[in-house]
């Protein structure tokens, strides 16, 4: 055969008609399962590739099959456990999932939303990293569902954790346990989660607030700035630390001092392993497939048509005491 293979080629080398071959390339459920099976066979033997402009317009719905999901990072352990719920979701309705890490960027949000909208993706799932989401009211015809956090400027379904007040159990769980010292590591202030999650912690202690260290990102700039706060005269006897990179770099930070066993933490969002050290450690767990599901589920219901006002749904999150957060403070004043 020369050139590319087209879909006669797939139907001869089948030996079925070219609408049994249209029905299958574009997802259609009515095909018998032996001859899609056939299909599938032959497209897979002759490397046929579908043009997708031309199939959407084939199709009624004038769909893709198609979502674009952008996350902080997808290598996060908790970014990662939400793409897969996500994917999960939409392989179940034969939708593939376009995925993309926005690192924090403003410009690399705009250009990864406007670059998936151009490869007319059905809807998009959005953690906001900009601090402005206006700029998605020219995106009309594509539904838009925000995860983790909420947007600003612009109004659309969002799904979230219970920031504020698992924040506020985490702190409220270290002064049960004797602490009145405790200190908060957060994330740039500029992201939503990372003022909910302060607001938590302001909350539980009233206006007893210890240190608070804002802006610390990824782990080795926690690390360095609890190395810091932990040589300090006044040291607090427990730490918050707002976010599983920055609890990552504390726990080094306090076995390379040897305090791991002296200084309490609790860390919000779990991670992999946490469990399994000495002492584990006590988290705020969120819930990424949970999340990742209900925005999925909620995408292909406003894909589907449902034009009802924006909802917010609130995932809770759980205090998993493991061992750090459950360091007695003795020596608190």
């Amino acid at each position: 055969m020369s050139g590319k293979p087209t879909m006669n080629d797939v139907a001869r080398a089948a030996g079925v008609s070219l609408k049994t071959v249209s029905r299958v390339v574009n997802g259609e459920p009515t095909v018998a399962p032996d001859l899609a099976d056939r299909v599938r066979a032959a497209v897979e033997s002759l490397d046929y590739r579908p043009h997708l402009g031309a199939s959407m317009l084939r199709r009624n719905d004038r769909r893709t099959r198609t979502i674009g999901v952008l996350l902080e990072d997808v290598a996060n352990p908790f970014s990662a456990a939400l793409h897969r719920s996500i994917e999960d979701a939409a392989h179940g309705r034969g939708v593939h999932v376009l995925t993309g890490s926005l690192d924090e960027d403003d410009r690399r949000e705009r250009e990864l939303t406007r670059a998936f909208r151009q490869r007319q993706t059905d809807g998009l799932i959005v953690a906001p990293a900009a601090s402005d989401q206006s700029y998605l009211s020219r995106f009309t015809g594509t539904p838009i569902v925000f995860v983790d956090r909420r947007p600003s400027g612009f109004e659309a379904d969002t799904v979230v954790s219970t920031n504020v007040a698992g924040a506020a159990g985490a702190v409220r769980h270290l002064v049960a346990h004797g602490h009145r010292r405790i200190a908060f590591l957060g994330d740039h202030q500029r992201i939503a989660t990372a003022r909910d999650r302060f607001r938590g912690y302001l909350q539980a202690l009233g206006h007893r607030p210890g240190p608070v260290l804002h802006d610390i990102h990824g782990e080795a700039a926690a690390e360095r700035a609890t190395l810091t706060l932990l040589r300090r005269a006044d040291a607090p006897t427990a730490l918050f630390t707002s976010q599983n990179l920055i609890t990552i770099g504390a726990v080094r930070a306090l076995r390379r001092l040897g305090l791991h066993r002296e200084v309490a933490l609790v860390g919000f969002d779990d991670f992999p392993l946490a469990d399994l050290l000495d002492p584990a450690v006590t988290v705020v767990a969120q819930h990424p497939v949970r999340i990742g599901h209900a925005a999925a589920g909620v995408l292909f219901e406003r894909i589907d048509g449902y034009d009802g006002p924006p909802r917010e749904i609130k995932v809770a999150t759980t205090l998993i005491p493991r061992g750090s957060g459950e360091i007695y403070g003795k020596l608190t004043t």
